[in-house]
This record gives structure tokens, C-alpha cells and sequence, in this order.
């Protein structure tokens, strides 16, 4: 009776041991599916003129490498401008009759605001998670006279060309950049500035990627560390020379 006893005993443990196995990978793969439900309108035209600047304070979209692939966020997903330069991956779901079988993969640029006196019209009014997109970009996963679609997105690495740029701004007691081409996460949370006669000294967020420091900074060669939300920083050393100029754009390092 003992050696079956015992016997019974080992089996279940197996069995309670296959189950929490089974369970473990059911459970893992759920947490692994990262796409989530939104939907998708669009604005601007096809050349993606009405595209330009937004307030993430991205100014040529062109010149600065975005081009068309760009989103506006609604309030859910913009997070008060921490979100600008994220990329998401976007494809239209679940409307035979206006879905296009394409992927694409946009930049956050621009803040879609809501509209409160329509709460039963305005896609971007809080808590909707919602992607306004460049014209050209809706056109690719969806048909033009849809004008909104249910979408499926997930947050995935930004690729770029060429190193972080840094747009000097401001006047001399008063120092802003606007740090935009971020490669990785894409979200800049810290910016960190160091004069070749100073320490590194914190900037704080003006608004979308513009960063800003009282210190007053002509004459030295600047260098940057900049810190995205997956907690990663990249730090480059000199990339704006001692003759830097307002108005000025410098290519750092990139993740």
C-alpha cells in the first residue's frame, strides 16, 4: 500500500507539473501578443503638405527623415508629448470591405486633440486609443473612402538613417534643441548637455523633443547624452564644434 501510495503521489506531481507547464505557455504567449485594437483616420492630402510641423515640434518632416510616414496620437496614446518619435506598426483589421492586406510602420510626430463637445463623433477624445494618419500611409492599409478603420498597432524599434540630430535654438541665456532622427525606442525621456569648459548639466522637457537649459553655453563645443524610454543612452562627445550657430543642426551618435 505504500509503494502504491507513493506511486499515486508521483503521478499527480507529474501531472500538476504538466499542467502549470501547458499553462505557463499558454499564459507567456498571451503576454508576448503585443498588438493591441484601435482604429485609423487619416488628414492632409496625398503630397502630405498638412503633415508638417505638430506638436511634437518636429518642423520639415521631409528634411528631417520622417517624410509621410507619420501619425498623429490621440490623447490615450500621445502621454502629453512623451510619446514623439516612437514608431508603431499598424495594419488594418476585421473590415473585409475596407481593408488593403499592408503593413505599415509610422513615426509619432503630431497630437490628434480631442473634441469634447462631440463625444460621440471625435475618434481622439480620451480613453480611445486612436492613429491619425498622413493620407499616403491610411491609403496603403485601407480604401481612401472608408474614412476610419479599426486598426490593430504594437510599439516596435524605429529604424533611421544617420546619427541623432540636434537643432540648436534659443538666444544666449537661454539654450533649447530639438532632438529628433532617435533610432531604438524612439521616445526621448532624457537629454543631458555638456559645454567643454562644464559638467553635464540636465535639461528639462519644453515641449514634444525640444529640450531647454539657462545655462549660458556660447564658445564651448557641445556634447549630448540622450536617454530613450526603454532606458537606453547613447552619449556624443563634441558633436556641436565651439563656433556652433543658432539655428544650427549637429548629427550625434545613434543608438
Amino acid at each position: 500500500m505504500a509503494a502504491n501510495a507513493t506511486t499515486w503521489v508521483f503521478i499527480s506531481m507529474v501531472k500538476l507539473l504538466s499542467l502549470c507547464f501547458i499553462f505557463g505557455r499558454v499564459a507567456g504567449s498571451q503576454s508576448n501578443d503585443m498588438w493591441r485594437p484601435a482604429h485609423a483616420t487619416f488628414y492632409g492630402d496625398m503630397n502630405g503638405t498638412e503633415t508638417m510641423q505638430g506638436a511634437c515640434g518636429y518642423g520639415d518632416l521631409f528634411k528631417q527623415g520622417y517624410g509621410l510616414e507619420t501619425t498623429a496620437l490621440s490623447t490615450a496614446l500621445f502621454n502629453d508629448g512623451l510619446t514623439c518619435g516612437a514608431c508603431f506598426q499598424i495594419r488594418c483589421y476585421n473590415d473585409r470591405q475596407w481593408c488593403l492586406n499592408e503593413t505599415i510602420v509610422v513615426t509619432a510626430t503630431n497630437f490628434c486633440p480631442p473634441n469634447y463637445s462631440k463625444p460621440e463623433e471625435n475618434w481622439c477624445n480620451p480613453p480611445l486609443r486612436h492613429f491619425d494618419l498622413s493620407q499616403p500611409m491610411f491609403r496603403k492599409i485601407a480604401i481612401y473612402e472608408a474614412g476610419i478603420v479599426p486598426v490593430i498597432y504594437m510599439r516596435v524599434p524605429c529604424v533611421k538613417t544617420g546619427g541623432i540630430m540636434f537643432e540648436i535654438k534659443g538666444n544666449q541665456w537661454w539654450l533649447m534643441v530639438l532632438v529628433y532622427n532617435v533610432a531604438g525606442a524612439g521616445d526621448v525621456v532624457d537629454v543631458k548637455i555638456k559645454g567643454s569648459s562644464t559638467d553635464w548639466i540636465q535639461m528639462s522637457r519644453n515641449w514634444g523633443q525640444n529640450w531647454q537649459t539657462s545655462a549660458i553655453l556660447t564658445g564651448q563645443s557641445l556634447s549630448f547624452q540622450v536617454t530613450t524610454s526603454d532606458g537606453r543612452m547613447v552619449e556624443s562627445d563634441d558633436v556641436a564644434p565651439a563656433d556652433w550657430t543658432f539655428g544650427g543642426v549637429y548629427e550625434g551618435k545613434q543608438f
